[in-house]
């Protein structure tokens, strides 16, 4: 019997018992969707982990100053001069310095807006550009004049984006917007990367008391240069404190890569606990295809009695079993599309994110490919049974 003709008997057989087909199907379907699912969640969570470090900049550096186990310190001045002894992979620096102080504008206290101290540099840094105003100034930094840059969403929503000139309170100062970022994120909210101050670091110091400037942005030549840059860093400290205590180097690339194997350590449980579904659809397809050679026991012996070989026998059950998985592999597929379709309109509602959850052409390939073995492997067994049934036995059965 020739492929084709076994492929069209086995789909004959399938129609004939159409809900036992499907409910042998199911275990597959299920294991197919969920890992398809799995998968496509795990896509999404890097693409959008990728997108968040990436709006950071991922070709920055930032040095955190400890010096704990040391009397020896690191000026502003002497970051500078690192940077300028390296600049074959450092670019720009701006120190940072975080500001816990209360924001009001009138009445009302911004309790989610996040301030920072940074310099002239910051903004090219971070790519920041200026919607409205100017961006803050080396003179400004000289002077610690009492200016700010606000983000969009504070211009919107609290000064009908006219808010240049206009006054906000830090730690009970008076500050002067003088400038606008450009938006940042699709959907601006309280909390956002849209709500944020920034004011010159010298002010941050010593007019709003946020402490010694510990903390350093440093823009790198070029994605390429991070190792050398980090280890020009770690030299040049070391230098000075003899501790690797005393300074901490992080780079975002090197916490997105951190981030994204550990999603993919959970990703791949999650797919092996979803796998086992379709162990159990492999058994139900080796359970109700031994049915079937039972069921079929006096037309074996009727083919074998015309003549035919065991090979063809075996052939045409394990391919009935390989069309059947195949069939279910194909529907689960199918499913693991509109789940994930669906996934990314809940994740967006729910957590209010903007991820895709889209399973890789290699996962739909791989997973097809699985369900066709899981046909052929359960298959076999009960393939070998019928074909060696004896012809006398087998029409003699009722």
């Amino acid at each position: 019997m020739k492929i084709g003709e076994s492929i069209h008997q086995a789909l004959k057989n399938i129609v004939s018992s159409k809900m036992r087909a499907f409910l042998t199907m199911l275990g597959i379907i299920i294991g197919i969707a969920a890992v398809m699912v799995i998968v496509g969640f795990g896509n999404g969570m890097e693409n959008y982990m990728k997108d968040q470090f990436e709006s950071m900049g991922t070709n920055t550096l930032t040095v955190t100053i400890n010096g704990r186990g040391s009397s020896r310190s690191v000026s502003e001045d002497d970051m500078y001069q690192i940077v300028e002894d390296n600049s074959e992979y450092l670019d720009k620096i701006s120190p940072t310095v975080s500001v816990s102080s209360t924001v009001k504008i009138d009445t009302e206290t911004l309790d989610s807006t996040s301030v920072t101290g940074v310099n002239e540099e910051y903004f090219s840094i971070k790519d920041y550009g200026i919607s409205d105003g100017r961006a803050l100034q080396y003179l400004d930094m000289v002077n610690r004049q009492r200016v700010c840059v606000v983000g969009a969403y504070i211009a919107q929503e609290y000064y009908a984006d006219d808010a240049v000139g206009q006054k906000i309170r830090i730690g009970g100062n008076k500050f002067t917007i003088i400038g606008v970022l450009n938006q940042q994120v699709d959907e601006m909210e309280e909390g956002s990367t849209d709500d944020m101050i920034l004011l010159p670091y010298t002010t941050a110091a010593r007019v709003l008391s946020a402490g010694t400037i510990s903390n350093y942005t440093i823009m790198l030549t070029s994605e390429d240069f991070e190792t050398d840059g980090k280890a020009a860093i770690e030299d040049a400290l070391y230098s000075i404190f003899e501790s690797e205590d005393a300074y901490r180097i992080t780079s975002m690339s090197e916490m997105l890569e951190m981030m994204t194997s550990m999603t993919n350590i959970i990703i791949a449980i999650m797919t092996a606990i979803a796998g086992i579904s379709l162990l159990v659809g492999g058994i139900g397809i080796m359970n109700i295809m031994l049915v079937s050679v039972t069921e079929r026991t006096r037309e074996i012996g009727i083919r074998k009695a015309l003549g035919a070989k065991e090979r063809f026998i075996m052939t045409q059950f394990v391919i009935e079993s390989a069309v059947i998985s195949a069939m279910g592999g194909l529907i689960g597929i199918a499913a693991g599309y509109g789940i994930s379709a669906i996934a990314t309109q809940v994740v967006g509602a729910v957590l209010d994110v903007s991820m895709t959850i889209v399973p890789s052409a290699a996962s739909v390939v791989i997973a097809f490919g699985i369900s066709v073995a899981i046909g052929i492997l359960f298959g076999y067994l009960p393939a070998k049974k019928a074909s060696r049934l004896n012809p006398i036995d087998a029409l003699r059965y009722e």
